[in-house]
């Protein structure tokens, strides 16, 4: 063999060499990469807020752990946050007090919502209103908020002309579809003769409401035949509630069947579905993975004739494999929506245009 063989045979293993250890370099690199470029991993964070009696003037946070750090913003639905905790440091805290804004619109009772924001405005304070929501975002898990309701009752009672209720006996499970009873105890606490509603809540949302009639200081045991029709799935607070006070407890509900979606009928201008969902969704109609309609947002159960109307410009033949999936979130935020799962599948029907349209042919292009 020549030198000039053997020293090209020479640079050729050093060219392999070389680029060996540009590839191990690279993965190196790689896997570094966040550390290396600044890329840091997604925020996280995670709340409880349990129901509770509150003064009306501060509610307390049982535990929040925020990856981050930032702050706990709470609100009643409307635009304006009715208080904001002091900034959190990234970590887990544990009884976090929360103080009403001096500017708030009401006091700290009802339903109220604690939603876990981060801290990136770079200046002292909650910036999320200020800025129109460029700044201090909420944390988000699965493309929602990261947040805990809970219904927070007046500790005032007997202050008021208010019924009382001195107790209350709910059963600790059920079903999404059964009638149970639920009994309470309720006192007149006034001097006087008084006629007042006396209201049954799942969730923060009334399924049951009579009217009574009690004398001065008379104690009256009520039951209530409570259909649970339409009350979210899974662990949920369940309560008695007059005028400003009320009894809590907690109430397991079992959704009543499989969620489900199946298509019904379908025409160029919309498809029909019926479905069963376990919590507040929607169903989406998806060709290729792109959402052609939806429908309107569906209540927790069970629901028939159920339109997604067809946009007037979408072309669909008679061939054409489409999906009706079942979401939860809202019908307006498709994108922060997520399927809903049933045996760890997403619940959709997928189906040949054709074969469920009203009329042979309909939907050829």
């Amino acid at each position: 063999m020549s030198s000039r063989a053997t020293f090209g045979t020479l640079k050729q293993i050093g060219a392999i060499v070389i680029a060996i250890a540009i590839v191990i370099a690279a993965g190196i690199l790689v896997g570094q990469a966040p550390a290396i470029f600044g890329v840091e991993e997604q925020p996280e964070a995670s709340i409880t807020f349990d129901d509770q009696r509150g003064n009306g003037t501060s509610v307390t946070i049982q535990d929040v752990t925020l990856s981050d750090g930032g702050y706990v913003v709470i609100t009643d639905g409307s635009d304006q946050p009715l208080a904001v905790s002091d900034r959190l440091e990234a970590g887990t805290h544990e009884n976090v007090t929360i103080e009403r804004e001096d500017g708030a619109s009401r006091d700290l009772v009802g339903q109220l919502t604690a939603t876990v924001h981060q801290d990136t405005s770079g200046q002292a304070g909650y910036a999320y209103e200020a800025t129109d929501g460029e700044e201090d975002q909420p944390y988000l898990e699965d493309g929602f908020p990261v947040s805990d309701t809970a219904t927070v009752l007046s500790g005032d009672s007997g202050v008021s002309n208010s019924f009382v209720v001195d107790s209350i006996d709910a059963p600790s499970a059920a079903t999404t579809n059964e009638t149970i009873s639920v009994s309470a105890q309720i006192r007149n606490p006034t001097t006087f003769q008084a006629q007042q509603p006396v209201e049954v809540r799942i969730g923060g949302a009334v399924f049951a409401r009579q009217v009574f009639e009690l004398e001065s200081g008379e104690v009256r045991n009520v039951t209530f035949e409570v259909e649970t029709n339409g009350a979210p799935a899974g662990n949920q607070s369940i309560g008695v509630y007059t005028e400003d006070d009320g009894e809590l407890g907690r109430i397991d509900l079992e959704f009543h069947t499989d969620p489900v979606v199946a298509v019904d009928a379908a025409s160029n201008d919309s498809v029909t579905v019926s479905a069963a969902t376990p919590e507040e969704g929607f169903v989406a109609l998806e060709r290729d993975g792109t959402v052609l309609g939806t429908s309107e947002r569906l209540d927790p159960g069970e629901h028939g004739n159920v339109t997604i109307d067809l946009p007037a410009d979408t072309s669909i033949a008679a061939d054409d494999e489409l999906t009706a999936t079942l979401y939860a979130g809202t019908p307006d935020t498709v994108d922060a929506a997520t399927p809903i799962e049933s045996s760890g599948e997403p619940v959709q029907t997928v189906f040949t245009f054709g074969a469920v349209a009203d009329e042979p042919g309909d939907g050829e292009e």
